[in-house]
């Protein structure tokens, strides 16, 4: 009989691990939904501004925030004429282990949504969020309900459809753990913020997929107007630092199809727009900027195709909260063969909402480049993180190209896996609009008024063979948070 069980045993075993490995090689290389992973074409743009949010520390007056991205969105949404979409990652009041936050910006953003609701309510609002935001069914998200409660279309967004960037995991997931369901619970504490909720919601967190984008885009009595930011409406993101670019112009329409496309995925009502009746500005020739609207896996084409591009003469600046992409990494890296001049920015990844970080990747993506000839310098953080995802190109012949949005520069934001919105805006590095740009990185790469906005590479450099090895092994296997 005891030979009989092994003999029973084993194959079972066989048999469910090769159900469980070809469910993890099946979700993570099926074909994408459609309308995903797409790149626009280049789109005249008008009324193009750069914004950001600055932290910085200022010796006795202590942590000083400048926002802009925000109060451009609530701008947005008052003056909308008929429509407004906002799809934003995080949207939630949590503050992890932090005591406090800079502003509550989940709260502002709802109460505007609110206002418009009640004194226009015949502009069509849609707001597409992450299921994070509600624990994955774990807890209630007050703020959303009150959304609901007052007719606002919100749609929590379907990831299912989304190949699976932990496919170790989310194959035992796929094959049994997702019928338990989930519903609000006290079992557990809220792995984000204060509170209780469902056990349940850290087996739907650990398969790492998100809808990371952030995008607002409406009309106005001057036509169309869309915003792509790294910035999310989280309290306890609030004093982060952050980059965000809004235009005009037919490039809108490219925002609009790549968010029906999540509202497809997620089973909801495309949002449809009457270009006709929106006023578009007029664009009389010259030296017009133009700008791309890339999404998931082509981000990551776009921004090979724009580093290959670059040469001897040329300047590439990079602010960026996670870098390491091997892609990436070698394309920086052939810039910088090529005579190319290249300036880094990174978060040091040590602090995330009150808790401390391990420094990966950062740390050891940073050491790739220095031999090669990068400076790279690292944000001077003291809570706050910098959140930017920032790539700025100025060419010798007096060109220049800015690429932000959502996406960091890994292997779950570039390869496909989340969803993700990047802009590609280029022309002449004369334009106002660049020379925010060259203002903002300057700043960052000097000591500013107050205490440092960086500080050198040796600050944080990290020589270790062994987590440089164990960092890869993390990405490429997808247990990691990057």
């Amino acid at each position: 009989m005891k030979r009989c069980r092994v003999g029973f045993c084993g194959p079972l075993l066989v048999m469910l691990a090769s159900i469980l490995i070809g469910i993890g090689v099946c979700h993570s290389l099926k074909p994408l939904p459609e309308g995903l992973s797409e790149v626009g074409g280049e789109r005249h743009a008008s009324s193009v501004r750069f914004l950001r949010d600055l932290t910085f520390h200022n010796g006795a007056s202590g942590r000083v925030t400048e926002h802009e991205i925000f109060d451009s969105v609530f701008s947005m949404i008052d003056r909308a004429e008929s429509f407004v979409l906002v799809d934003m990652f995080l949207f939630n009041p949590f503050l992890g282990a932090a005591q406090s936050a800079e502003r509550a910006l989940s709260q502002e953003l709802t109460d505007r949504i609110l206002r418009k609701r009640e004194q226009a309510p015949h502009v069509e609002i849609v707001v597409i969020t992450d299921p994070i935001n509600e624990l994955y069914g774990g807890c209630r998200a007050d703020h959303l309900e009150q959304l609901r409660g007052a007719g606002i279309r919100v749609v929590v967004s379907r990831l299912s459809g989304l190949r699976d960037s932990n496919p170790s995991y989310s194959s035992l997931w796929r094959l049994g753990l997702q019928w338990w369901g989930n519903r609000p619970g006290i079992l557990a504490p809220n792995p984000l913020g204060s509170g209780r909720v469902s056990a349940r919601s850290y087996l739907h967190l650990l398969n790492f997929k998100a809808n990371h984008r952030k995008v607002i885009l409406a009309d106005d009595t001057e036509g169309l107007i869309g915003l792509v930011a790294s910035a999310n409406p989280h309290d306890g993101s609030a004093a982060h630092e952050n980059v965000a670019l809004q235009f005009r112009g037919t490039a809108v329409l490219d925002l609009l199809r790549a968010e029906n496309a999540v509202l497809k995925l997620s089973h909801a009502k495309p949002l449809e727009v009457q270009v006709d009746a929106v006023a578009q500005p007029l664009f009389l020739g010259g030296d017009e900027l133009t700008l791309q609207v890339a999404t998931e896996g082509k981000i990551k084409e776009k921004i090979l195709q724009t580093l290959a591009t670059v040469g001897a003469d040329d300047r590439v600046d990079l602010v960026m909260f996670y870098l390491s992409h091997r892609d990436i990494l070698r394309a920086l890296r052939g810039a910088l063969a090529r005579g190319a001049e290249l300036r880094v920015v990174l978060d040091p990844n040590r602090d995330a909402f009150g808790w401390k970080k391990s420094g990966m990747p950062n740390r050891l993506s940073a050491r790739e480049l220095i031999p090669e000839g990068a400076e790279v310098r690292w944000r001077e953080t003291r809570g706050e993180q910098c959140h930017s995802k920032l790539l700025y190109v100025e060419y010798a012949d007096g060109g220049a190209l800015l690429a932000l949005g959502s996406a960091n520069y890994t292997r779950r934001n570039l390869d496909d896996l989340n969803l993700e919105l990047n802009v590609f805006l280029k022309g002449l590095a004369s334009d106002p609009v660049f020379g925010s740009v060259r203002d903002y990185f300057n700043l960052l790469w000097s000591d500013g008024d107050g205490d440092p906005m960086t500080v050198p590479y040796e600050r944080y450099r990290d020589e270790s063979l062994i987590r440089r090895q164990l960092c890869r092994l993390m990405e490429w296997s997808g247990v990691c948070t990057w």
